[in-house]
């Protein structure tokens, strides 16, 4: 049976969308899509007693993360939870503090695992990714913190592939109801554990999550358990989050004009100190899906840069190097920081300068179109959108209130709630939209 979808996707109590100005962030691996047997009890429940807010201590929080993670849904983790304010360590099981995630996504943990095991945490949050969550699943040590959490009646969690193949293993969902990505939903079924469909599960101490199209919504649950429903409120709206989760994006366009491409699309972004590392990450992976060539690119003087919520990413390469080449797409994540990096940088400008010139795409998003694109003439006779506190910098602003907008050559969307949308509107505009369409739901971001 299905649950009607107001409760499904557009009634938690965690979600609010508000286009209001709280504050400006300062700034796979292809999974199976495979058809799985439905599962008679289907369910969204948050019937345990959510935590109430508090002046203690931030929450201590621990995300751990492999080679091979699913690097969207360790990063939307951190991100959020560290917006709620959270002291939130991303701690490496493998012998160094670099991983290498899926689709060869680089970020450097803040610890080590082997360095944790005798701390407490309120929340430990598990990402996935089918080879990032046996690596998680074979660290001694966080299985026995993992062990203890559930002991200990805390909070303890699991997106995709990690509640079958790291939670369930460990004993810690015996009699809970859970969810996991589709094409394990069978293998979850037939464990000690009650599978049920559902984008956020809560049972208990337990929550799991499906998927990278569902883990911003997760995030946002674990900050209410952790600090209270008004504080998921305030979190929740400057995301700029959909309230329809499960339906089909849509993205908006004027003069449209095919987007073309040789072989592989060849995309780059460009990242530095204080790029908004949500959308970055969900650029940059949903595109390698796709299977564009995608070049991450520093402008600062070495590839590795602090992020706006404190995620440090690598790059593959510096700009001067990647900026000798051509690109059929350049597309700029947002956050303060970057964007205001990205505005200073005089070789980052050029080639923007050059795509337009050429009427060749290029894209930006949140802070960036205001802050990098306006002010250089690069939205000159072009219709753009950015972060809700920005608009006020665009000159024109017809089509503000548009999620993802497409003109021409030009894409542009609002924050990190809508980067989803973004990338697999680039997706769409390159390959059409039922590539996008079937990639969107590989993401569990819209329903199969």
């Amino acid at each position: 049976m299905a649950l009607p979808r107001s409760f499904l996707f557009g009634s938690s109590p965690f979600i609010l969308l508000c286009s209001r100005l709280h504050h400006i962030t300062p700034a796979t691996i292809l999974l199976s899509s495979l058809t799985t047997k439905p599962i008679p009890s289907l369910s969204f429940s948050l019937s345990s007693t959510t935590a109430m807010a508090s002046a203690s201590p931030a929450k201590k929080v621990l995300v751990p993360i492999a080679n091979g993670s699913e690097q969207m849904e360790a990063v939307i983790s951190v991100d959020v939870l560290r917006r709620a304010g959270a002291d939130v360590t991303m701690a490496s099981v493998e012998k160094q503090l670099r991983v290498e995630a899926c689709h060869g996504v680089k970020i450097i943990a803040d610890a080590l695992i082997s360095d944790c095991g005798q701390s407490s945490f309120d929340l430990i949050t598990l990402p996935g990714g089918m080879a990032g969550a046996p690596n998680l699943k074979n660290s001694e040590v966080l299985e026995s913190l993992v062990k203890k959490q559930a002991a200990d009646g805390k909070l303890y969690a699991g997106i995709c592939a990690a509640p079958v193949v790291a939670l369930e293993s460990w004993g810690v969902l015996k009699g809970l109801k859970a969810t996991c990505y589709p094409s394990l939903m069978e293998q979850l079924a037939a464990s000690s554990a009650i599978a049920v469909e559902s984008r956020v599960q809560l049972d208990g101490k337990a929550v799991t999550s499906p998927g990278p199209g569902t883990t911003i919504e997760c995030a946002v649950a674990l900050v209410e358990q952790l600090y209270g429903k008004e504080k998921a409120d305030e979190v929740s709206g400057p995301l700029v989050m959909r309230s329809n989760h499960g339906d089909e994006y849509i993205i908006t366009e004027r003069n449209p004009m095919k987007w073309t491409f040789t072989d592989s699309p060849k995309i780059l972004v460009p990242i530095a100190n204080g790029t908004e590392e949500m959308e970055a990450i969900m650029i940059i992976d949903i595109l390698r899906r796709a299977k564009a060539t995608v070049v991450v690119a520093s402008v600062e003087d070495k590839l590795d840069i602090i992020a706006s919520r404190k995620v440090k990413l690598e790059a593959d390469v510096l700009l001067d190097e990647a900026a000798k080449l051509s690109y059929d797409l350049i597309v700029l994540p947002g956050g303060l920081g970057g964007a205001q990096a990205f505005a200073k940088s005089e070789t980052l400008v050029n080639l923007l300068k050059k795509q337009r010139e050429s009427n060749k795409p290029y894209g930006a998003i949140c802070a960036s179109p205001a802050l990098v694109f306006e002010p250089h003439g690069l939205l000159k006779g072009k219709k753009a959108t950015a972060f809700p506190a920005m608009c006020d910098k665009l000159s024109d602003k017809s089509e503000i209130e548009n999620r993802v907008l497409v003109d021409g050559n030009l894409i542009t969307s609002r924050g990190p709630g809508t980067s989803m949308e973004f990338a697999l509107g680039i997706v769409e505009k390159f390959f059409g939209r039922e590539k996008a369409i079937d990639l969107a739901k590989v993401l569990v971001f819209v329903r199969p």
